[in-house]
C-alpha cells in the first residue's frame, strides 16, 4: 500500500486522538502520506494531521426504545461521518485505508462511502450478559431487560465485524469476547506504552503546586487511578480497604486520580455519586486522602513515580492503559485477580493479586507492600521489564504501521 506516492489514510474516532495518536503522528511524518482524522472533538491537533470535524444532526430520541438508543446514536454518528466523507471526496481525498474505532458508529457506512478502501476497525469490546463484566457482581443481578439490552448493544459492532477487512484488539482477553466466527479477522496488538516517558524515578517526591498538594514529607503513598469513581474499577472496595489501612498505617497517604463520575456501568438511582456514598459509609481521615480530579499527563506521571503501592481493580472488562503505564513506571501493583489483569500480572512475580471483592485482602497486600519495600524492589523491576518486553511502544508502533499497510 505504501508506494512512491505514499498512502492516504482516514482515521475515525469520536474522541481525538485517542488510540490513534502515535500512529497518526508516525504516518504524518512521511510527507508522501496524507493523514486525515475525522472526529467529534474540536480541541487539540497533531503535526501534519488534517483534522476534520463531523457532528451528528441530533441525538437518539427519548421515545426510541431504550434497547435501541445506542444503535440510533451509532447510526447518527455513521451518517455524520458519511456526509463528511462525501465532502472529502468532493475535495479529491479518497483514502486507501480507513481505520476507525468500532462501536460508536463512525465506521458503519465507510464501505459505502469508500468501497475500494481497506476498512480497518479497532475492536475494544463485545458485550455479554454472562461471563464477563455485566454479571460479575453477585449483589447486582441482571434482569431479563438487561440481557436483551446488552444483546442489542452489539448491533453496530456486528455490522463492523461483517463489513471490515481486518480488525485489531489490544489484548487477547478482549479479542476473546468477540464471536468465534469473527476472531480470525482480528489481530491482537496493543497500542503500546511510551516507556521513555513512563519510567521510574527512584526517590521521587510528590509535589503538585497547581493543586496545592505537597506530599514531600510522606514516606508511604498509595495511589489509585481511574477515569471515574465507580464499581467497574473497584472504587467501593478500594475506599473500604483505605478505611482499614488508615487504622493500621497512621502515616500513610492515599492519592486518588480521576473524576467523580461513572465512566462505565450504572449510575446510582438517587443521583448520588459513589464517592459521596462511600465517604458517608466509611468516614476517612481526609487529611491523608487526596482527590486530585483528572490530571494532565506530567502531573499524573509524578503521582505514579512517587507511588509506594499502586492499586488497580477492575471487573472482567477492558484493560486500562493506566495499569500498564504504572507498571512501566516501576510501580508496585496491587491488582484484582481478574482476566484482563492476569494476562499481564503473575502474583508475586511482577505484582500482587487480590480478590476484587475483598477489601480486607486488598488492605493486607497494600500493607505487605508498604512493610517490605526491599523485597518489593524485584517485583517493581519485573513490572517494568514486562512492559519493555511485551508492550513497548518503540517495538509495537512499527508492527502497527506494518499491519495498517499490509493489504
Amino acid at each position: 500500500m505504501q508506494t512512491q506516492t505514499g498512502m492516504r489514510i482516514l482515521f475515525l474516532h469520536p474522541n481525538f486522538p485517542a488510540q490513534f495518536r502515535h500512529l497518526a503522528i508516525a504516518l504524518a511524518k512521511d510527507q508522501r502520506n496524507q493523514v486525515v482524522f475525522g472526529t467529534n472533538r474540536r480541541e487539540g491537533d497533531l503535526p501534519g494531521v488534517n483534522k476534520v470535524i463531523y457532528s451528528p444532526s441530533r441525538e437518539a430520541r427519548l421515545e426510541t426504545h431504550y434497547y435501541v438508543r445506542p444503535l440510533e446514536n451509532a447510526v447518527l454518528q455513521g451518517q455524520a461521518v458519511y456526509r463528511m466523507a462525501q465532502q472529502l471526496k468532493a475535495q479529491g481525498f479518497i483514502p486507501d485505508v480507513v481505520y476507525g474505532h468500532s462501536g460508536w458508529g463512525p465506521t458503519l457506512f465507510m464501505k459505502d462511502a469508500f468501497p475500494n478502501a481497506e476498512l480497518l476497525c479497532y475492536f475494544e469490546w463485545f458485550y455479554h450478559a454472562h461471563g464477563s463484566d455485566a454479571d460479575f457482581d453477585p449483589t447486582d443481578p441482571l434482569t431479563a431487560d438487561d440481557e436483551a439490552r446488552i444483546r442489542i448493544k452489539n448491533t453496530p459492532i456486528l455490522t463492523d465485524l461483517y463489513s471490515c477487512d481486518r480488525g485489531l484488539s489490544p489484548t487477547y482477553w478482549q479479542r476473546q469476547q468477540f464471536p468465534l466466527e469473527y476472531q480470525n479477522k482480528i489481530s491482537v496488538l496493543h497500542d503500546g506504552i511510551d516507556t521513555n516517558y513512563f519510567c521510574p524515578k527512584p526517590g521521587a517526591k510528590l509535589v503538585l503546586a497547581r493543586i496545592n498538594l505537597d506530599l514531600s514529607h510522606a514516606e508511604e503513598i498509595v495511589t489509585y487511578v481511574a477515569r471515574g469513581m465507580e464499581p467497574y474499577r473497584g472504587f467501593p472496595q478500594f475506599i473500604e480497604a483505605v478505611s482499614l489501612l488508615q487504622e493500621r498505617r497512621p502515616q500513610c497517604h492515599v492519592v486518588i486520580v480521576g473524576e467523580n463520575r461513572v465512566a462505565y456501568g450504572k449510575q446510582l438511582p438517587d443521583g448520588k455519586t459513589y464517592k459521596e456514598v462511600m465517604l458517608e459509609k466509611y468516614p476517612l481521615d481526609l487529611s491523608r486522602v487526596h482527590f486530585t480530579g483528572l490530571l494532565p499527563y506530567n502531573e499524573y506521571l509524578q503521582v505514579i513515580q512517587a507511588s509506594s503501592a499502586h492499586v488497580y481493580l477492575t471487573r472482567p472488562f477492558v484493560l486500562s492503559w493506566s495499569m500498564l503505564e504504572a507498571l512501566s513506571t516501576g510501580c508496585l501493583l496491587v491488582a484484582s485477580k481478574t482476566a484482563p489483569v492476569t494476562e499481564v500480572i503473575q502474583d508475586n512475580v511482577n505484582g500482587l493479586l487480590v480478590d476484587f471483592f475483598s477489601p480486607q485482602e486488598i488492605c493486607d497486600r497494600i500493607e505487605e507492600a508498604l512493610k517490605h519495600p526491599e523485597q518489593m524492589a524485584a517485583l517493581r523491576a519485573k513490572a517494568r521489564q514486562t512492559i519493555l518486553d511485551r508492550y513497548d511502544l518503540s517495538q509495537l508502533l512499527p508492527q502497527h504501521l506494518q499491519w495498517i499497510q499490509q493489504v
